[in-house]
């Protein structure tokens, strides 16, 4: 079957998500043990009976999430759209990035938690930095791909830097800005609970950790459920974003 139209897509979407709901629900009731996997019911379950815990620590986890967004997108967007423009900087600046995006950041979580403390800024340092360079490098990509004819003639018009950046290289990457924030907020939300885990009071990634140690397989897939309904979130808003950005361009 050849899937074209937006609504064959959107069907074999549900379709899909159908058939991993169904295997979640009866693979563990057959051949994986439960301890390792409980079945959705049982998740869904854990989810109502403590969703008043659940819901103390969603906007802890949620505040985290948009700080964090502010920082690694915008930052990253911002930063991107600068070096991509240059192609001297990007000669300079991207192997050293590429370079300290291979550090593990996960390894230097005890270093940023001893310089940002044990609360909520630690854990959007992380989150912010996790996400910055992948944001980074993916607006540099797009930029780079841009046709060079539309920055000589604007150099030929007398665009300024500044001009270039907000008339000819911000439209032009639009696409890939949208990639790379669509990535960006994937790996914030990743930071973000895996930083809860490693060291929090609070949040999801907290409670996650908790009926982890208590061996309370319904309640940690509970807190992966609210989990994947913030990346589900955040998909749904970016798609309407595209939505715009393509009937903007075709103006």
């Amino acid at each position: 079957m050849i899937l074209r139209d937006e609504k064959s897509i959107r069907s074999f979407q549900i379709l899909l998500v159908m058939a991993i709901a169904a295997a979640w629900e009866i693979l563990p009731r057959v051949l994986i043990p439960p301890l390792f996997i409980p079945p959705l019911s049982q998740a869904i379950r854990a989810l109502i009976e403590g969703g008043g815990e659940y819901l103390r620590n969603l906007p802890t986890t949620f505040g985290e999430i948009l700080v964090s967004y502010a920082f690694a997108c915008g930052g990253g967007v911002a930063f991107g759209l600068v070096i991509g423009s240059a192609p001297v900087l990007r000669r300079i600046l991207l192997p050293l990035i590429r370079s300290a995006y291979a550090v593990p950041l996960v390894v230097l979580y005890p270093v940023i938690m001893v310089w940002f403390g044990l609360g909520a800024s630690s854990k959007i340092a992380f989150a912010s930095m996790y996400a910055f360079i992948p944001t980074l490098l993916t607006v540099v990509a797009g930029i780079a791909a841009i046709n060079p004819a539309l920055q000589l003639c604007g150099r030929a018009y007398g665009a300024t830097r500044a001009q270039q950046i907000l008339y000819i290289s911000l439209p032009a990457s639009l696409p890939s800005i949208l990639a790379a924030l669509r990535l960006g907020g994937a790996l914030v939300i990743i930071g973000v609970i895996v930083s809860e885990m490693l060291g929090s009071m609070n949040g999801l990634g907290f409670l996650i950790t908790r009926y982890r140690t208590l061996l309370d397989s319904s309640g940690v897939y509970a807190g992966i459920i609210l989990v994947l309904t913030l990346t589900g979130l955040h998909e749904v808003l970016l798609r309407r974003l595209e939505r715009r950005v393509a009937t903007f361009r075709e103006t």
